[in-house]
């Protein structure tokens, strides 16, 4: 039961994370923290790097997560192949997309790293949606006939 609900947190966590991101990219303000992993101010910033920030936290918590759900639905001994591909998949995606946003801030939002970074989150949440899909039939059982 822990991976279903691991799962759903994954999925609303990271549509979360698609939230400010596009919050982000529509506003403008995807410079507005010019370095990477952190902020100029360190861990804690000011509250002009503060909305960059919290997308940054919320990767690292959403990155977190999806690794969890993979790991959790290969030691889950009811977990078939399907919830085990699209888990490790989405794992593999998160590590990729992390890996681009850090290149995106580093080459100053260019253009197409930008639709490749959003290209790439639309896999992920696709994944991660099919992770909690496959991950709440685990439980379910077939009904048996009584004829």
């Amino acid at each position: 039961m822990a991976l279903q609900y691991l799962a759903l947190a994954t999925l609303i966590v990271l549509y979360s994370l698609m939230f400010i991101g596009g919050y982000i990219s529509s506003a403008g303000l995807g410079l507005t923290c010019p370095e990477w992993p952190l902020c100029p101010n360190g861990i804690m910033p000011n509250e002009e790097y503060f909305i960059e920030w919290t997308h940054r936290l919320v990767a690292v918590t959403t990155g977190s997560l999806v690794i969890a759900t993979a790991v959790g639905s290969w030691l889950n001994k009811n977990a078939g192949r399907k919830i085990k591909f699209t888990s490790t998949f989405a794992a593999t995606l998160v590590v990729t997309q992390i890996t681009l946003g850090a290149i995106v801030i580093n080459l100053k939002l260019h253009a197409v790293l930008v639709a490749i970074h959003l290209g790439v989150g639309i896999l992920l949440f696709s994944m991660v949606l099919l992770t909690a899909l496959f991950a709440f039939r685990i439980t379910k059982k077939p009904i048996e006939s009584t004829i």
